[in-house]
């Protein structure tokens, strides 16, 4: 057993953010599930959002927000984001993060693009891979903090809470997590007085997902055993231009190619098709309702794939501005500075979650969440483009404020038991684990993708209710492994996916369902109660 000040569960821009806010006073551990940097903030291309261009106001990005979560955010909680976005660009830069600027000496003012949705230039960026420089910048930090100890390779089981007292209580505490190191297959307890989960999002539910391997909705899962309450998971944002290609699995290609010029083009027919669902902003409509069109393409012409062609704008300039991007399609065969990039939707962000409040905190007492695995009330039906980094930078740092804050009224750790897993064996049957899995993220994708119906969703309704019992009996039966623990989270994400868009009768935002195409006069969350 292992004891801390504070435990935080993920190591991405999220946790460490919380992390580095905690360590000057307490003593932190951040555990990783893979490498410290397998988690989706390395992913993230396109940037953060951040009012810093003359003339844009915290109004104007509080209202395109809005706007695209369909009403269905925390007005209060978008005005304390944004407003706290441009102090969280300079806490960045002061940690070394190298954002683009204007001059050639690196001195000029911030280089900012646009994204769709945004009303201005508000995007801060490095180059095509932001959430790498980022990660970078609060790994090293991390690293070289004596109070930080990160701990790779560490699978999260469930949260141990008052339940898994010596004396056993009823009180919902978290006290911490059971956790299978990969390497030993040993089950390790990790207690703290308070409990940060910064678990991603649950891409992973599906075919195609944009999400690294790993976000399988742990902490969302883990947080529901527990007790703690859930909210908006049938609001699935899919990206709309992922690479189509069936050696490279969730290379995305980032919004800002259709920021600076990109068209969206029907390879059947060869006409540029937007003009048909948004004639107004064209390639730069919100997500859900460019995802809805290239997946109206595809089903009507029966193709596999759009085009986005961006081969019409300067050489250089493409190149200039999409390096990475451009290179890694170069080894692929395609050259995007004269041929058009293939492109399919697919799953990108978890709009729903762990219900907190404006602290971070969640119903269980000594509990956190950050970041993707939460619903703060920021993105309502539909997260607008890079305000994704910016939530997990502002509420990593209110959980540390609340944690610092309240430290003396959280209870000092009670005795917990050990891990049990006296009357388990080790498994026979491995196939099983792969099978179940690759059933959820195909019917997941059928049923319960861009666009919805109430006999799709009762039949992977069905196929959960089934896959449960089978889960549950050969959890009970054998040792704990990685690849379990997530099938395990993945299947109880899922039904938290169908049971919310069941509940919800209409269609808002990234809930799209035919049988109730329109959008109710009330926008009201969805909550689920354990």
């Amino acid at each position: 057993m292992s004891n801390t000040d504070v435990l935080i569960v993920g190591s991405g821009a999220a946790g460490l953010t919380a992390a580095l806010n905690l360590a000057d006073r307490f003593r932190v551990t951040v555990l990783a599930k893979g490498a410290l940097n397998e988690g989706s903030t390395a992913w993230a291309q396109g940037g953060i959002a951040a009012v810093l261009e003359p003339g844009d106001t915290f109004d104007n990005h509080v209202e395109d927000t809005m706007v695209a979560g369909a009403g269905l955010n925390d007005r209060d909680i978008v005005e304390f984001v944004v407003e706290n976005a441009p102090a969280a660009i300079e806490r960045l830069t002061q940690l070394g993060v190298p954002f683009a600027t204007e001059g050639t000496d690196g001195k000029g003012a911030l280089h900012l693009t646009r994204e769709g949705g945004h009303s201005h230039r508000r995007i801060v960026h490095v180059a095509d891979a932001t959430g790498w420089a980022v990660q970078e910048a609060l790994q090293r930090a991390a690293e070289a903090h004596p109070n930080i100890t990160l701990v790779p390779d560490q699978v999260a089981i469930d949260l141990a809470t008052s339940r898994h007292e010596q004396r056993y209580s009823g009180a919902g505490n978290v006290w911490g997590v059971y956790a299978v190191d990969r390497n030993t297959g040993r089950v390790n307890l990790y207690t703290a007085r308070a409990t940060i989960l910064a678990t991603g999002g649950a891409g992973r539910t599906y075919l195609f997902s944009t999400a690294p391997r790993g976000a399988t909705g742990d902490g969302i899962a883990m947080a529901w055993r527990a007790g703690a309450r859930v909210s908006n998971m049938e609001m699935m944002q899919f990206h709309p231009t992922c690479l189509y290609n069936l050696e490279v699995k969730n290379f995305l290609i980032t919004e800002a190619v259709r920021g600076e010029g990109g068209r969206l083009v029907n390879p059947a027919t060869g006409r540029r098709f937007m003009s048909d669902y948004d004639a107004e902003r064209m390639e730069l409509a919100p997500r859900d309702v460019v995802a809805r069109a290239i997946d109206a393409e595809i089903k009507r012409y029966g193709l596999d794939y759009v085009h986005l062609d961006i081969s019409h704008m300067p050489a250089d300039f493409v190149k200039g501005h999409f390096p990475n991007i451009h290179d890694k399609l170069l080894g692929l065969g395609i050259d995007m500075t004269t041929q058009p990039i293939p492109v399919v939707p697919a799953q990108h962000y978890t709009c729903g979650g762990v219900v907190i409040d404006r602290d971070g905190r969640t119903d269980l007492p000594g509990l956190y969440a950050a970041g993707e695995c939460t619903e703060s009330g920021l993105h309502g039906a539909n997260r607008l483009a890079s305000n994704s980094l910016l939530e997990c930078f502002v509420f990593g740092e209110a959980c540390a404020d609340h944690i610092a804050a309240h430290w003396d009224t959280l209870p000092p750790v009670p005795v917990i038991r050990p891990w049990d897993e006296s009357r388990v064996t080790d498994s026979d049957e491995e196939v099983v684990i792969k099978q179940n899995w690759t059933e959820i993220r195909r019917f997941m994708w059928n049923y319960v993708g861009i666009v919805r119906t109430t006999k799709r969703l009762e039949r992977a309704q069905h196929r959960i209710q089934m896959l449960t019992g089978e889960v549950a009996d050969y959890y009970g039966h054998f040792r704990v492994t990685p690849d379990l623990i997530e099938l395990r989270n993945l299947l109880q994400t899922a039904e938290l996916i169908v049971r919310s868009a069941l509940h919800r009768h209409e269609s808002r935002g990234l809930h799209y369902t035919l049988d109730y195409p329109e959008t109710l006069a009330e926008a009201v969350d969805t909550v689920l109660v354990p």
